[in-house]
């Protein structure tokens, strides 16, 4: 099948547009009453998450007929395989604290191309914060390219569950605990810009979660990697992936790397050696 005529470029720009006005959207619903109820995994969903999702799926596949479509909002449909590139979508990313009146939600957009995401955008309204980058020309905040700043000797911020800093500190690891987000596409991008220095997340996210972070991450240099598996790759038939660590430093890697890995365990490990069981996570949309 050949490439789609459209460059990375245009289809940034598809994403960008698309995601504010989702955004206007879901926060004509923010901090009002909202229908909600649980999913079968557990994590929460509204009808503000439903009308987002299907306002991107008209917009984006009427001016991409020809491209997939990965949702969290959507019944997956396997056809996705067998397309050169893939919208890959998640309305509200943190719909938990979207319910609770937390401002930190995004909206998450990608375009994955041979399970590479090559544009992305994560979009958090309430924050007025637009996160953005197209595969192989860099990464923005609101237009400018992002330049992380950090405090000159300052420990570094790390949020992760508790059973995961139990792993840390017994690692003598120096570091502060970092905020929880529970958007972790924006959890993901505070290390792009400097207010985090490490993300460690449980095993279990999914595509729509962490494409469009993990193109911004990686346009800005910063290293992330299913701890299992590598470098995420994405449209693929199973879309979960390992426990994951997104790292500004990669003096972190190793106790960061080893911690997730004790506490979730990876696909290969030995069953004779199970990973440790710990009820410290949160499914938060």
């Amino acid at each position: 099948m050949p490439l789609p005529a459209t460059t990375y470029s245009d289809d940034l720009e598809l994403l960008r547009s698309a995601a504010v006005a989702a955004g206007i959207i879901a926060s004509s619903f923010f901090r009002r009453p909202v229908k909600s109820w649980d999913k079968e995994n557990a994590s929460p969903v509204s009808e503000a998450d439903i009308l987002v999702d299907r306002y991107l799926a008209n917009a984006l596949l009427q001016a991409r007929p020809d491209y997939g479509w990965l949702s969290e909002e959507t019944a997956d449909n396997p056809s996705r395989l067998d397309c050169e590139r893939v919208f890959v979508v998640d309305p509200i990313d943190g719909t938990g604290g979207f319910l609770r009146g937390e401002d930190s939600w995004t909206v998450s957009l990608a375009v994955v191309e041979r399970g590479v995401a090559v544009a992305g955008v994560v979009y958090a309204p309430m924050r007025d914060e637009l996160y953005d980058a197209v595969k192989g020309e860099g990464a923005r905040l609101n237009g400018r390219p992002i330049e992380r700043t950090r405090r000159a000797g300052a420990a570094p911020i790390i949020p992760a569950a508790g059973a995961v800093h139990q792993e840390m500190q017994a690692a003598g690891l120096n570091y502060t605990r970092g905020p929880y987000y529970p958007s972790l596409a924006y959890r993901l991008v505070q290390v792009a810009i400097g207010k985090l220095d490490a993300v460690a997340n449980r095993r279990g996210s999914q595509d729509w979660d962490i494409a469009a972070a993990t193109l911004i991450l990686d346009e800005c240099g910063i290293d992330i990697a299913d701890v299992c598996a590598g470098f995420p790759r994405f449209n693929r038939r199973d879309v979960r992936h390992g426990a994951l660590a997104a790292l500004s430093d990669m003096s972190l890697k190793p106790a960061v790397h080893a911690a997730l890995i004790k506490v979730y365990g990876c696909p290969a490990a030995s069953d004779a050696e199970p990973p440790i069981q710990y009820l410290t996570d949160q499914t938060d949309g």
